[in-house]
């Protein structure tokens, strides 16, 4: 049971928009994870595919459970240079419960070398979206201005989406939202060294803001350190609500307005 005090029983409640709940932290312990999540008022997750190899056990999730949903894709970082077909992309999303591509983005940190390789498996990506008309999930790290640049190429406006774990500057985040991208923010929020985030959460239109967990990494304080759960969103969404001013009921009901209003997810309530 996380520390947070209880969600009004008004609210819309939560969603965590991204999350890897079929990674080995996990096995056998979905009972407990989902228990969690509605003591903290977080009614749906978002499940996040990382490769074609997983895409079947994180769709099985979606699957057993009506409040949860999946994306397929497969994450820059995984170094297999293996081009990725955009039209395998468009038949697995065509399963009802699949919401969304990607992950997919760009990460100049963790892979380094010539990584063209990297943004044609982007360009893949934003290429199915197109085609099959659902929205992107996108990660950059040390990577806006070339993320920023392919989406553009690509047509990425047409689906829109969201860039998830937002660590960047203001500047990114408009230019994000100026091609119809949602902004979501981590645990990464909570932390003590993260003032410029913080402030580009404040600023970020209500309209395009999203809160998520990316369980199992980055649990936010003062759960800092160990393995995050999609229940944990409720810290990041309560220190987003502070530094907005807000009542946490009220960017709740937002939060999960967006998610609704972008991945056309049924059946929230």
């Amino acid at each position: 049971m996380t520390e947070a005090s209880p969600l009004p029983e008004a609210s819309a409640g939560l969603v965590d928009s991204h999350c890897h709940l079929d990674f080995p932290d996990f096995e056998g312990k979905m009972v407990a994870v989902r228990e969690e999540m509605q003591a903290n008022g977080v009614t749906h997750a978002l499940c996040i595919s990382v490769n074609l190899e997983g895409f079947p056990k994180v769709l099985r999730l979606a699957e057993t459970y009506d409040n949860f949903f999946a994306s397929v894709g497969v994450h820059p970082d995984h170094e297999d240079h293996a081009a990725v077909d955009p039209a395998r992309l468009v038949e697995l999303a065509r399963h009802p419960r699949v919401v969304a591509i990607g992950e997919t983005g760009l990460d100049y940190y963790r892979v380094s070398g010539d990584l063209e390789w990297q943004r044609e498996r982007f360009r893949a990506h934003i290429r199915a979206a197109r085609d099959c008309g659902k929205p992107l999930v996108i990660h950059t790290r040390e990577a806006a201005e070339d993320t920023l640049r392919i989406m553009r190429e690509e047509g990425a406006a047409e689906v829109g989406g969201v860039m998830h774990c937002f660590t960047e500057s203001q500047e990114v985040a408009e230019a994000a939202v100026s091609l119809g991208f949602h902004i979501s923010f981590s645990g990464i929020v909570t932390f003590k060294n993260a003032a410029a985030l913080r402030e580009v959460a404040r600023k970020v239109s209500l309209d395009r803001l999203l809160v998520e967990t990316d369980s199992p990494y980055l649990a936010p304080v003062p759960h800092r350190g160990k393995t995050n759960r999609p229940a944990l969103v409720r810290h990041v969404a309560e220190e987003v609500a502070r530094v907005r001013g807000m009542a946490l009921e009220e960017l709740a009901a937002a939060t999960t307005r967006n998610f609704v209003r972008l991945f056309g997810a049924p059946k929230l309530s």
